[in-house]
């Protein structure tokens, strides 16, 4: 997933994302210890997507925090 679709996205949607994407590493990691799995970067891919998303949901709580703190 590219930074311009996350910036797209609404925050409660990057929310779910993220648990999407943490399921989604769950069970790749546990098939990947079971037996190899056929393309173990995407481990690696769900890893970095997560990263993504968790830094534009930080942006975005930091620029609702500044922003009511200048209103009070």
């Amino acid at each position: 997933m590219k930074y311009a679709e996350i910036k797209a996205l609404a925050t409660d949607e990057i929310v779910a994302r993220i648990q999407e994407e943490k399921a989604t590493i769950t069970k790749l990691k546990f098939a990947h210890a079971v037996s190899s799995i056929e393309n173990p970067t995407r481990i690696y891919k769900s890893r970095k997507t997560i990263a993504r998303l968790s830094t534009e949901l930080t942006q975005r709580q930091a620029q609702a925090k500044a922003a009511s703190e200048s209103n009070s």
